[in-house]
């Protein structure tokens, strides 16, 4: 039985908090909650945690100076701060306190989750969701997410972890359009014009491994993204 992904939110605004918890939960997390900074720092000492979600503006100790004192004791376990500020200056300073990624206030729980899942490959080289398969199966392909394992008819192939992370969305929203900015967002973390370059020679790159299977096909949807064809 796999162990579920502990984190720790820490929120002062009650109903996001406890809206966000409860989500986490419902997608297979452990999630746990706490209102302010002190109470942060109190659980972290007392639990281990997989991953933090952290508010900037919190109560009697704020996000950045919390991360700042856990990052001195830990500087693996991964760190997102949420906040409703969007100045540049405030993401630097995020950065600079030893986050992960940085999130603005209003945000989607999907994107977030797909932030926690990208910041957790990158940190502890696991798929975060639960219910998320570790093998895909397209035609006569297979594709190991864990292993970043690449099986076709005619070639045993280890994936980059782009190509990967790339191949393991197009296979989440397999027959159906994977929106391209959201791609960009996850593997790269922008959508600059220069990454969206980048992720074309990517795609190009998967195109031609998944060749060796007719049936597969991946293709472009003018506009809005990319969608992998498979029976």
């Amino acid at each position: 039985m796999t162990t579920p992904t502990k984190v720790l939110v820490v929120e002062d605004d009650d109903n996001l908090g406890l809206l966000l918890s409860g989500y986490l939960r419902a997608k297979g997390y452990e999630a746990e909650l706490r209102t302010d900074g002190k109470q942060g720092a109190q659980a972290y000492a007392k639990n281990r945690f997989d991953l933090l979600i952290l508010d900037v503006m919190l109560p009697l100790k704020d996000g950045f100076t919390l991360a700042r004192e856990i990052r001195a004791k830990d500087p693996e376990v991964p760190i997102i701060f949420l906040t409703a500020r969007s100045m540049k200056q405030d993401t630097i300073q995020g950065f600079q306190s030893g986050a992960d990624d940085y999130i603005t206030k209003p945000f989607g729980m999907e994107e977030l989750i797909l932030r926690m899942e990208a910041v957790l490959r990158r940190t502890k080289g696991v798929v975060a969701k639960a219910e998320e398969p570790v093998k895909y199966t397209l035609g006569s392909c297979t594709f190991d997410v864990r292993k970043q394992h690449l099986r076709t008819p005619t070639h045993e192939r280890k994936l980059t972890t782009k190509e990967s992370d790339l191949l393991r969305l197009l296979c989440m929203h397999k027959n159906d359009v994977l929106d391209r900015s959201k791609a960009l967002q996850e593997v790269w973390g922008n959508d600059s014009y220069f990454n969206g370059r980048s992720m074309d020679v990517y795609i190009a790159k998967l195109r031609k491994y998944l060749r060796d299977d007719p049936s597969l096909e991946i293709i472009n949807i003018h506009g809005k993204g990319f969608r992998l064809v498979a029976p």
